[in-house]
């Protein structure tokens, strides 16, 4: 459950009673009860638009956000707490909140003065990935400024959808630049920041901690075919993705790629249309990125070429999906 605990005081704050909202939504009220219970990502996603709905509040998922710590991140965040350096315990976030969330992918990227940590939602299907990567950023602000100081602030936060009509609330919590229209929700902080250490860490409850989530890792790892989604959710819009640039960052040969994605019952073609399709609907419908900028982030050399692929995935254009999201 983590950060999605919060929803429930929030929607209290808002006047209004959340067990109807959560029933709507398919979820059980009482999971709520327990910040280790599981829910879909999926429910997450419905649970986010219902209250957005019910609450008029279209920034209801930073308010989430807003309201967790780094403890909301369960024995990730406890990690983080008892990492040497704020890049450790980065790192460790990156590298293990799929034991807590499955259906998004984080990753943090140097260039050269500045670090930048993405988050991207990545499961098909999931609504309001505005609202989720709002909460994840919130939160890992939160998370930061907890490891930093409260006078931490990034450099600027970049957000995968349009512009609202209300920034203030965002620029209140981030208390740097925001931009919009961008291909995934980034942090932007200086380098710098990774090598504080983090003040208190124990490396014994590290050692602790880190054994204990490599057990879970273990014990909850995905199929094959999942990884390689989220590999692709990261590298989509920024590297080549071919069946053959995967194999080698995973240092394998093709045939074994291949190999192993038919174990699983899915080709490497058919995930690799799976994440466009999912990254086209969400530029699509939550941001006001042209067409021909679209195409070329997905690799195609033609924004036709990517109106006809779109077509065959959804039986629409672009173009037409875009209008009808929009007014949905």
């Amino acid at each position: 459950m983590g950060v999605a605990k919060e929803i429930v005081p929030i929607l209290r704050e808002f006047g209004r009673d959340p067990d109807p909202i959560i029933r709507a939504a398919g979820l059980d009220p009482l999971l709520f009860e327990d910040g280790a219970n599981v829910i879909p990502h999926t429910a997450l996603g419905r649970l986010l638009a219902l209250s957005v709905a019910r609450t008029h509040c279209p920034h209801f998922g930073l308010l989430v956000g807003q309201r967790a710590t780094i403890l909301s991140l369960g024995m990730v965040g406890r990690l983080m707490q008892h990492s040497d350096t704020v890049g450790d315990a980065m790192r460790a976030l990156v590298s293990y909140l799929s034991i807590q969330d499955r259906g998004a992918v984080p990753s943090l990227t140097i260039s050269d003065d500045v670090a930048l940590f993405s988050f991207s939602v990545y499961q098909p299907q999931t609504e309001s990935a505005d609202q989720i990567s709002d909460g994840f950023l919130a939160v890992t602000v939160n998370a930061l400024r907890t490891l930093c100081g409260s006078d931490w602030n990034p450099i600027e936060v970049l957000l995968p959808r349009a512009a609202p009509k209300d920034l203030e609330p965002l620029r209140r919590h981030f208390r740097a630049p925001v931009r919009f229209n961008h291909e995934t929700a980034v942090i932007v902080f200086p380098t710098r920041d990774l090598d504080r250490p983090v003040a208190g860490a124990d490396p014994i409850l590290r050692a602790m901690l880190e054994e204990r989530i490599q057990q879970m890792k273990g014990a909850s790892d995905s199929a094959f075919s999942d990884d390689i989604r989220r590999l692709l959710r990261t590298r989509m819009t920024r590297q080549r993705c071919s069946a053959e640039d995967i194999a080698e960052q995973l240092m394998m040969h093709r045939r074994t790629l291949n190999r192993r994605l038919k174990g699983s019952g899915m080709g490497y073609r058919a995930i690799n249309n799976e994440i466009r399709f999912e990254i086209a609907r969400q530029l699509l419908v939550d941001t006001e990125v042209p067409l021909g900028e679209i195409a070329a982030a997905l690799g195609y050399s033609e924004a036709s070429a990517f109106t006809r692929a779109f077509r065959r995935w959804s039986g629409e254009t672009p173009t037409a999906w875009r209008i009808n999201g929009r007014h949905v």
